[in-house]
């Protein structure tokens, strides 16, 4: 057995003994965002309980590339078990009343506190008032929480548009267990992340059955299976990730736009419309996006 099997193996029977623990079958659902890692997980929960009726669900948020909304609606037109879940909100009018995500959810989240009026020593170490701290503010970013700085920044899109509606979808449903592919090779925040979250009375809230995958593993477990993935992980996209379309988080957010201008124009087009006000903030300081350079005086001027 090679160890990519034996990983598969180690899997497998991990779903099999938390099914049996928490009966997912009836008390779970997939969080499927159409990309790479919920593609795999699907596929995988199958393999490890076949026959199951856990449904799938995808929050239509408006946001997504279209070609992974496209995707999903592919695999719902074939499997009863997809749930698209609409949100239904006017993005722009929700994100002027909210705030804007810029830099990251710490970032955004840090700034919009400060501006509420929160001096914890976490924020005062973060804006650097105080020393030796282990993330701090970029120095570029730090007007941001100035007063005269008017651009409204909060952690709440993911809020708004994903934690939000799943929540509905729960309480409808009834289900209360998350399954999702994360997977500590991600890196950041997802580098502690745990197999299985518990509340305090022991009962499972989250279950992560690719926490300990490799990303050479998946890779192997899509070849291997012959799965299919959304078109944009192919040429001429080649697409290693699929978050929100052109999201302010990413940190190759200008490689993204090159890449879109080349072979989704309308998707750039579209991304460029929807994040104006932090895109122009970012090109604006030279941050993450190409500095504007002011137009050059022509002959005739």
């Amino acid at each position: 057995m090679t160890e990519h099997e034996f990983t598969l193996a180690d899997r497998i029977a991990k779903i099999q003994s938390i099914n049996e623990q928490f009966d997912l079958e009836n008390n779970a659902y997939v969080s499927f965002s159409g990309g790479k890692d919920s593609t795999v997980l699907h596929y995988l929960i199958d393999e490890a309980l076949p026959g199951n009726k856990i449904p799938r669900v995808f929050i239509n948020t408006g946001i997504e590339y279209k070609l992974i909304l496209k995707f999903v609606k592919e695999m719902a037109s074939k499997d009863d078990r997809f749930v698209i879940w609409t949100v239904g909100k006017n993005i722009k009018e929700t994100l002027n009343s909210v705030g804007w995500p810029l830099k990251s959810k710490e970032h955004s989240q840090k700034v919009y506190e400060w501006k509420q009026g929160c001096r914890s020593k976490s924020h005062l170490k973060y804006f650097r008032q105080l020393p030796e701290a282990y993330s701090q503010c970029p120095k570029i970013l730090m007007y941001q929480i100035e007063p005269d700085f008017n651009l409204k920044i909060s952690h709440r899109c993911c809020i708004e548009f994903k934690k939000k509606p799943i929540k509905a979808y729960m309480r409808e449903s009834g289900r209360k267990i998350t399954l999702t592919g994360m997977m500590k090779a991600e890196g950041g925040q997802r580098s502690t992340l745990n197999c299985i979250v518990t509340d305090k009375d022991g009962k499972l809230k989250k279950f992560h059955p690719l926490a300990i995958c490799s990303n050479e593993w998946e890779d192997w477990y899509i070849e291997h299976k012959g799965i299919k993935l959304a078109e944009l992980y192919y040429p001429p996209y080649n697409f290693k990730r699929s978050t929100c379309c052109l999201c302010p988080f990413s940190l190759d957010l200008q490689s993204q736009l090159d890449t879109l201008e080349q072979v989704l124009p309308e998707e750039k087009k579209r991304g460029e419309w929807l994040w104006k006000p932090v895109f122009d903030e970012y090109r604006r300081v030279g941050y993450r996006l190409r500095k504007e350079e002011p137009e050059q005086p022509t002959l005739f001027d």
